[in-house]
């Protein structure tokens, strides 16, 4: 409600403005008065499109959560978790730099003391420091950027839904050096799109998720497609486990569209780059979020309910580790890779400040705490 009172402001302060210039029969510098009314719009516009500053200093250990907020409101936000204090802190890239992050808050990549915040429908990523949330650098000419993956200190992967392309930026720089075409060139659809990322040796493997079927892998050393392989319909997330396996949730599609079909669990040998399994859930289920553990030897998923099984386990259907009563929307699912514990975010209903469940090992609420709207991950650091 803030925001939409300060854009009417803006809005009169600009027509006023605007009338003042256009409407004195005189040369303004003829015109005090006018002058002076001029001034004061101009001040009141000035005073209430800056935002206070905070200070921040968070050295110690903590959870940055991205808040994707509304496409195409411009709400997309930035909370952080103290996991000792318990204490949540939001919007702090607004109020450490006086602007709002954009249009979609994607994904959070943590490199060193930089956390790299990547602004889907803004087609940009900004560089920040990872303690004070503060304003370092910016990397633009992008499309639809999703996620940031690093290869070299002076070099990583930028996937992107819409452009067909990933791209090749120099994180140094922050600018893009190169990009590596993954147009497929036929179909019905729009291929391919590239999602989220895993290197393995001196390949990249990438899942294509809108309205594709496929895996990419990528050479790094040439920055060329190399291979693809195919998995069910629409893989959504991946995830690599101690054994050098890619684990590759697809939801298959939306039920009643044109591109849908079963969705489940594909398991991938990296080495090999060939399908060892293939796991199908129910057709009408959606899973949604995967994640594993810091030793690589645990998964979790969503599909409703978040479940648990071990990587070397035969039967993926796992335990039940965190039951959906009814009513929740489990968006986004991280583990922290220290200790284990859990965190599933509730987008409740798209429009309202999500929740954060904060689960130990046993699957057992340690917190509960709110940030914004649609929090979709966690960036532990």
């Amino acid at each position: 409600m803030m925001m939409f009172w300060k854009n009417i402001k803006l809005n009169i302060c600009s027509d006023a403005a605007r009338h003042v210039a256009t409407n004195c029969p005189l040369s303004i510098i003829h015109c005090p008065l006018l002058i002076i009314i001029f001034l004061v719009f101009l001040s009141s516009c000035m005073k209430d499109d800056l935002a206070p500053i905070t200070q921040f200093n968070t050295s110690h250990d903590g959870v940055l959560i991205p808040c994707e907020g509304n496409f195409m409101y411009g709400n997309a936000s930035l909370s952080y978790y103290d996991k000792n204090a318990k204490t949540v802190e939001n919007q702090v890239f607004y109020r450490a730099n006086g602007i709002p992050i954009g249009d979609v808050l994607q994904s959070v990549t943590i490199i060193d003391s930089l956390a790299y915040l990547v602004v889907n429908n803004s087609g940009k990523i900004y560089v920040v420091n990872k303690n004070t949330f503060q304003y370092v650098n910016k990397i633009t000419e992008l499309v639809s950027p999703r996620y940031i993956r690093f290869i070299t200190p002076s070099k990583a992967y930028v996937s992107d839904m819409y452009s067909k392309n990933i791209y090749v930026v120099n994180p140094q720089t922050c600018m893009v050096d190169n990009a590596i075409n993954i147009d497929e060139g036929s179909g019905n659809f729009y291929r391919h799109s590239s999602e989220q990322m895993i290197v393995y040796d001196t390949l990249v493997f990438v899942n294509s998720w809108s309205y594709d079927d496929k895996v990419l892998v990528i050479n790094t050393k040439t920055d060329e497609l190399v291979s693809k392989i195919e998995v069910l319909k629409q893989p959504h997330r991946m995830v690599i486990d101690r054994n050098g396996k890619i684990w590759v949730l697809c939801d298959g599609g939306y039920a009643g569209s044109d591109y849908s079909g079963v969705p489940g669990l594909v398991k991938i040998d990296a080495k090999t780059q060939t399908v060892e399994r293939t796991f199908e859930f129910t057709i009408g289920d959606f899973p949604s979020e995967i994640t594993i553990n810091g030793t690589g030897d645990t998964i979790y998923y969503c599909n409703n309910h978040i479940y648990r099984f071990a990587v070397d386990s035969e039967d993926i259907t796992g335990d039940v580790f965190f039951e959906n009563p009814g009513g929740r929307l489990y968006y986004g699912l991280g583990v922290d890779p220290v200790n284990s514990e859990v965190y599933v975010a509730d987008a409740i209903d798209y429009m309202q400040s999500g929740v954060v469940y904060r689960l130990n090992a046993a699957g057992e609420q340690i917190d509960k705490f709110t940030v914004g709207i649609i929090p979709n991950g966690f960036c532990f650091k």
